[in-house]
């Protein structure tokens, strides 16, 4: 189901100048042992990122995922790119969070950082639902325009391709804003804050549990920590 998405990702990151990065092999492709279950994951060299990287998840009619995070360079106090897609075939369940992760909540942050992801969160109403996430604190590392969903079949195959492809617009657009003004932070703390973030996100990951099940914890344990959130250590 995500594979569209997923070209769109990575067309778009090859025409901004990316380069696939060697990815550890036991992280690149794992196969689960009792279930029709492949995931695969990427990293990219990205001018002006200091880390992308994409994982693809592919269980057949019971269950597709697909993540991205990206973080800028140090030198930039832009937020994180955030992409989770999960879509349950038992359920006919959607669930998608689209999000430029603040480093920082302060209004004078979001003002500097939130204009195109406003103008996309009020062209889909559908997908700006006030339903809070349940394993994170939305004010912590995710903004008040976050696309959020939990939909079925008609939101997966009308609204979130194009809002999709509207946000990885809106996040470029954005980037390429951040760069051309001076970060308002230190690099020193950009790091600090990215490290937080990691270290924030890897204690509340909810799709450790769903990787759990598919590979076996041990390797979802390590894939958490040296390829998801290798930074928190």
């Amino acid at each position: 189901m995500f594979d569209p998405f997923l070209e769109h990702l990575h067309a778009g990151l090859q025409d901004r100048g990316a380069t696939a990065q060697e990815v550890d092999p036991q992280f690149a492709v794992k196969q689960s042992d009792k279930q029709s279950s492949t995931i695969r994951s990427w990293l990219w060299d990205v001018p002006g990122f200091r880390r992308w990287r994409v994982t693809r998840l592919d269980a057949g009619d019971t269950l597709q995922v697909l993540n991205s995070v990206a973080y800028p360079d140090c030198s930039l106090d832009h937020p994180i790119l955030g992409v989770d897609l999960l879509w349950f075939g038992a359920r006919q369940k959607l669930v998608a969070v689209l999000d430029f992760q603040p480093l920082q909540q302060g209004e004078a942050y979001l003002h500097r950082h939130y204009k195109e992801l406003t103008a996309l969160h009020d062209r889909y109403p559908d997908l700006s639902g006030e339903e809070t996430m349940r394993s994170f604190d939305p004010n912590q590392y995710f903004s008040p325009w976050l696309l959020f969903c939990r939909g079925g079949a008609e939101e997966a195959q009308t609204s979130l391709p194009p809002a999709f492809e509207g946000f990885m617009a809106a996040y470029w657009q954005m980037h390429d804003r951040a760069r051309s003004e001076a970060s308002q932070l230190k690099a020193e703390e950009v790091a600090d804050l990215q490290l937080e973030y990691d270290r924030y996100s890897a204690e509340r990951d909810p799709a450790h549990g769903l990787f759990s099940s598919h590979f076996g914890k041990p390797w979802a344990d390590a894939f958490l920590s040296e390829f998801l959130f290798p930074a928190r250590l």
